[in-house]
C-alpha cells in the first residue's frame, strides 16, 4: 500500500576508522532490513567510518601533537570519496532490493581538493542513485577541529511512496532555518542521524515531529571501547580516559502529534523495525502546518543558498 511505508533503524557500531570492514557491515546490515521487507534503512552520523571520538581524549585542540596530527590523517584516509566509486556496492544493493538509503558518513571531497574531510548525510534511492549528499553545514564543538563546515547544497527532499523525505546531521537538527528550508519543500519524514547518546535524542525527536507535524525518524550509532581496532593509532592513549561506553544508541521514532512510535532504544545494538502511516500526517496538518496555512510569508521568508561550494571554478 502506497501510503504505508516499513522503516529500518540500523543501531550498530562502525569496525572504528575501519572504511572496508565498516562497509561490509552496513552490507549485511541492509540484506538484513530488505529481508524484512524494509523500502527505508537509515543509518547514525558519521557512521562510515566512525565518529572522531578522540579528540575529547588527547588535547584535541592542542597545536601540532603528533598523537592528533596522525590520527586525523588515519581519519582522512578512511574517509569515503564518493568520486571513486566507494558507495557503489551500497547503491548496488540499494537497487537489487528496492530499499532507499540514508547513510551518515566522513567524505573526502574531491571537489574540495580531497584532503579536508565533511560529515555528510547521503541519500540513494531504491534505484541505487544518489540523490543528495548533504555536508553537515555546522560542525559542533570538537568537531570543528577534524569536521570542515558544508554547505546547503544538500538541503534536499526526496519522494518515497506517498512520503516526502529529507534530513539533517546531528546539532543539525537545532537549528531552525535548515528545518524551515526542508519543511517548506514538503517534508514529512525528517530523519535526524546522530552520533549515538539518549541525551541527543530523547526531546529533540518530539520537538520536531511536533513543530512540523511529520514523522521524525533520529538513528544514533554505537560504541563501545570494545569497538575500537587493535591496530588503531595511538589507541592506548585513546582507552586510557574513554569510557566503556562512548554510544548507547538512543534510537527512536515520534509520529506527526509528537508522540512516541517507538520510544527511545539504549544500549542495544541492532536493527529496529517499525510501519509509518502516511494518513497520519494529513490528519495533523489539520490544525498546523508551518509553511503552509499556518505560515505567513509575507511577513517572514528564508532565502536558501543550495549552490555546492568550492574555491576555483574552472572555464576552459
Amino acid at each position: 500500500m502506497e501510503n504505508l511505508l516499513n522503516v529500518a533503524l540500523a543501531q550498530i557500531a562502525p569496525v572504528w576508522l575501519a572504511k572496508s570492514a565498516t562497509i561490509e557491515k552496513i552490507e549485511a546490515t541492509i540484506i538484513e532490513a530488505a529481508q524484512h521487507k524494509s523500502e527505508l534503512i537509515i543509518f547514525g552520523e558519521a557512521l562510515l567510518p566512525g565518529y572522531p571520538f578522540w579528540l575529547a581524549y588527547t588535547e584535541g585542540a592542542a597545536w601540532d601533537l603528533d598523537i592528533n596530527k596522525e590520527l586525523h590523517g588515519h581519519y582522512v584516509k578512511n574517509a569515503v570519496q564518493i568520486e571513486a566509486g566507494e558507495l557503489d556496492s551500497i547503491c548496488q544493493l540499494a537497487k537489487e532490493y528496492a530499499i532507499a538509503v540514508y547513510l551518515g558518513i566522513m567524505e573526502r571531497a574531491k571537489d574540495r581538493g580531497g584532503h579536508s574531510i565533511y560529515c555528510s548525510l547521503v541519500y540513494i534511492d531504491t534505484e541505487g542513485k544518489i540523490r543528495s549528499v548533504h555536508r553537515k553545514l555546522q560542525p559542533t564543538y570538537d568537531e570543528r577541529l577534524t569536521w570542515a563546515p558544508g554547505d546547503g547544497n544538500g538541503l534536499q527532499v526526496h519522494p518515497l511512496k506517498q512520503f516526502t523525505v529529507g534530513g539533517l546531521n546531528c546539532w543539525e537538527n537545532w537549528m531552525p532555518l535548515p528545518r524551515a528550508a526542508l519543511y517548506g519543500q514538503g517534508e514529512n519524514l525528517h530523519v535526524a542521524v546522530w552520533p549515538g547518546n539518549l541525551n541527543n535524542t530523547k526531546d529533540i525527536t518530539r520537538f520536531i515531529a511536533r513543530e512540523s507535524r511529520s514523522y521524525v525518524i533520529s538513528v544514533s550509532s554505537m560504541m563501545t571501547k570494545a569497538d575500537f581496532p587493535s591496530d588503531t593509532p595511538h589507541l592506548e592513549a585513546i582507552l586510557k580516559k574513554a569510557p566503556e561506553v562512548l554510544g548507547n544508541g538512543g534510537s527512536c521514532i515520534a509520529g506527526p502529534d509528537g508522540e512516541w512510535l517507538l520510544e527511545p532504544v539504549v544500549d542495544k545494538e541492532g536493527v529496529l523495525y517499525h510501519t509509518l502511516d502516511f494518513n497520519r500526517v494529513y490528519q495533523e496538518r489539520q490544525n498546523f502546518d508551518p509553511v503552509g496555512h499556518y505560515s505567513r510569508p509575507d511577513v517572514t521568508k528564508l532565502i536558501v543558498n543550495r549552490e555546492r561550494q568550492s574555491t576555483v571554478a574552472f572555464k576552459d
